[in-house]
């Protein structure tokens, strides 16, 4: 991912991208030619103003607290850190030193993801019942010190109530491991919303297709977002009267219109950098704060903990 970053940044106007940090780096694969050193330190030392954090999810508090006591910026990907007791020492660290702080949630800069929660705040789905995500995929090799839950249900966390407006209130899931490793690759999970909303999520590595999906069901219907592709569709419930009487015994909805809509698509890593330029130089912005990072975190881990214990976890739900 760090790969990614580098190549956004050196392109990103009003940025210069300053150097990289990475003991195992080929210098010639870093864009623009900057310099490659070997940690955090040596990386400070070249006068950055701001510092993007992707390296492994264990060391998140470790880098991000050395940028904070140095006064350097800092964007944090996704998850803040490896416990929620760390993620809210980084959330302390960067605002008693009043510096601009964010976490990577990189959905919430999705054009399809974007368009939905500004039809769901203008009204058009009425009250929101449930949001059902599914996010599968093979397994990446990338990944070493975390499972599903903290890599990718974190995702599908902080979407949750970033398109609904409603925190956590309680948690229920069960994990499976089948891939040999230490840590969990599929997760299923239920969660009741401060709003009432369920919210349900189906995550793993074990699929051998990708699929980054949201739906999201209210009293006017359903918006399925499919953030690989970016598109939104919208299905309404039918207003027709229907004259099938073996249909007319059933007292739900029934099937109306289908509108796919028209979006602007640009990448969401530019987008989410864009923002976060924007946040140092002062101007507006919407970048993911620390305290709605650790919040995500404190969820992942309500999840975890309901997988080993077998039964439901009670936050306190407080807004995200």
């Amino acid at each position: 991912m760090g790969r990614n970053h580098a190549r956004v940044l050196n392109s990103l106007p009003g940025v210069a991208l300053a150097g990289v940090a990475d003991p195992l780096a080929d210098p010639a694969a870093v864009p623009g030619g900057a310099p490659v050193v070997a940690d955090v330190e040596q990386l400070i030392a070249l006068g950055i103003d701001y510092a993007v954090v992707a390296c492994p999810t264990a060391y998140h508090e470790q880098v991000g607290l050395a940028l904070a006591d140095a006064g350097v910026h800092a964007l944090i990907e996704k998850p803040l850190a490896h416990t929620t007791k760390a993620a809210k020492v980084l959330a302390e660290a960067f605002e008693a030193r009043g510096l601009v702080a964010g976490v990577g949630h990189i959905e919430r800069f999705n054009p399809a993801i974007i368009s939905l929660r500004e039809r769901l705040e203008a009204g058009e789905l009425g009250e929101i019942l449930q949001v059902v995500t599914r996010r599968q995929g093979p397994f990446p090799g990338r990944i070493a010190d975390v499972g599903v839950v903290k890599d990718l249900a974190t995702h599908d966390i902080d979407l949750t109530g970033f398109v609904t407006g409603q925190s956590y209130r309680s948690v229920t899931a069960h994990t499976v491991s089948r891939s040999g490793r230490e840590h969990e690759d599929l997760l299923a999970s239920v969660g009741q919303l401060s709003g009432g909303a369920i919210a349900n999520h189906s995550v793993n590595w074990l699929s051998p297709f990708k699929e980054r999906t949201a739906v999201v069901t209210g009293d006017r219907g359903c918006f399925i977002a499919d953030t690989l592709t970016a598109d939104l569709t919208f299905y309404a419930n039918g207003v027709e009267v229907t004259e099938w009487e073996a249909l007319q015994a059933f007292r739900g909805v029934s099937e109306g219109d289908m509108v796919r809509y028209a979006i602007r698509k640009r990448e969401p890593l530019l987008v989410e950098h864009e923002h976060f330029r924007d946040a140092v130089l002062g101007e507006p912005n919407t970048i993911v704060d620390l305290r709605q990072g650790a919040t995500t975190v404190e969820v992942s881990e309500s999840m975890l903990r309901s997988a080993a214990t077998g039964e439901t976890v009670v936050l306190d739900g407080r807004p995200s």
